[in-house]
């Protein structure tokens, strides 16, 4: 891309948008390795300027990854602000093609909405939110004019799953190219809301988890809060200190168990390696066909992420952080697993080229993945055998 640049002193030339280049060159580095694997030093020499330079526009990273993540929300408020009226089916349509169109242009940036976003104080993830609101609402509205049969929940559950879809192209770097990923994201946001509603009648949320039913050894106890706390606040937000007090215990005792922060963190992707491999082999032994196989394993997905979402999400949130010694070997098996998922999809259907299969697999993986954080799991509410159809949806669009 070409800037447009202005004379300084001295006969030099930068760029006019210079504050806007350093900010998409950060976020792009920020969602391929996380907030807190960059410096301001690598944002400098990747836009190729120096690091005092950066500070002539920005006071310091954090204000960096403010700018860059409201420039993110802005341009998706911005690409889906039509005129209201019209048919309902027809405005959706639109707003569908432009989330497409946004998921394409800003794929190596959108880590900032999938994951980013937590390292924010809480007044700018308010404002985050916030803005995040409005674009579910002109999802929601068209969508409940479109089918009135539609409870408040459902319309937003349904809005959300379809967001979702339009993120997950984010969440990975499989090739494809851009129009075909555009047809293929919209396509499948289409079907996801033209299916049934997610949940039944509205019910309301249970209470949260009695942690008086945690049991086992205190590393089982360990390991099992700080997957809850590095899924809610982002690994690098979290302390030895607040893991300790959420077990219960002084901070210098966890260290009895775990030699720091990041073995607590290889470990939760150990486990919930061996999970996703057990549920795989489980769903698969024993399957009458492919078509069989393929349904076995969105059933055991979804009720892996209803048993582990904690564990679930930091599995695929938080690769990035993980000891050099373990990563490599974690990320093999994460993308085994992914392809498992490609070899059998493919087997179903054989006329979608694989790129496609693969963009099918990672929006209905990050579909369930990302509904655990906005919707209440409950089986009571059925939302288990609800998610298993649009993950179908997803994968037979």
């Amino acid at each position: 891309m070409r800037h447009a640049t202005v004379d300084v002193s001295g006969g030099r030339k930068r760029p006019k948008d210079r504050k806007a280049q350093i900010a998409q060159v950060a976020a792009e580095l920020f969602g391929a390795r996380g907030y807190h694997g960059v410096g301001l030093d690598e944002i400098a020499a990747a836009v190729g300027i120096s690091a005092p330079a950066v500070y002539r526009h920005f006071e310091n990273k954090y204000a960096i990854l403010v700018f860059a993540t409201r420039g993110l929300v802005d341009s998706a408020l911005t690409a889906t602000d039509l005129p209201p009226g019209g048919d309902a089916w027809a405005t959706l349509e639109a707003l569908l093609a432009a989330l497409a169109r946004l998921a394409t242009t800003h794929r190596a940036t959108s880590g900032l909405y999938q994951w980013e976003w937590r390292y924010l104080t809480p007044e700018h993830r308010a404002e985050f939110r916030d803005d995040l609101a409005t674009l579910l609402r002109r999802v929601v509205t068209p969508l409940s004019a479109a089918r009135p049969e539609l409870t408040a929940a459902d319309a937003t559950a349904l809005s959300r799953a379809a967001l979702s879809i339009f993120g997950s192209l984010g969440t990975h770097r499989a090739a494809i190219a851009r129009t075909r990923a555009e047809q293929a994201l919209f396509r499948v946001a289409s079907a996801v809301l033209h299916r049934e509603p997610p949940t039944p009648a509205a019910m309301p949320a249970g209470p949260p988890e009695n942690p008086g039913l945690r049991s086992g050894s205190r590393r089982e106890i360990l390991l099992a809060e700080s997957i809850r706390l590095f899924r809610k606040y982002g690994y690098h937000a979290v302390n030895i200190e607040d893991i300790g007090r959420a077990a219960g215990i002084n901070a210098s005792s966890v260290y009895r168990y775990f030699p720091g922060k990041s073995d607590l963190l290889a470990a939760a992707f150990y486990r919930a390696s061996e999970r996703v491999s057990d549920a795989t082999a489980a769903a698969l032994a024993g399957a009458a066909d492919d078509t069989d196989a393929l349904r076995r394993m969105v059933e055991s997905y979804v009720d892996l992420t209803f048993e582990r979402s904690d564990l679930v999400s930091v599995y695929l949130a938080e690769n990035n952080n993980l000891p050099e010694s373990d990563r490599h070997e974690l990320r093999k098996v994460q993308r085994l697993h992914v392809e498992d998922w490609v070899r059998l999809l493919g087997a179903v259907r054989p006329g979608l080229p694989t790129p496609e299969v693969r963009v099918l697999v990672h929006a209905a993986i990050n579909l369930v993945t990302d509904l655990s954080r906005w919707v209440h799991f409950d089986r009571r509410t059925g939302m288990d055998q609800h998610l298993v159809r649009l993950m179908h949806a997803v994968l037979l669009s």
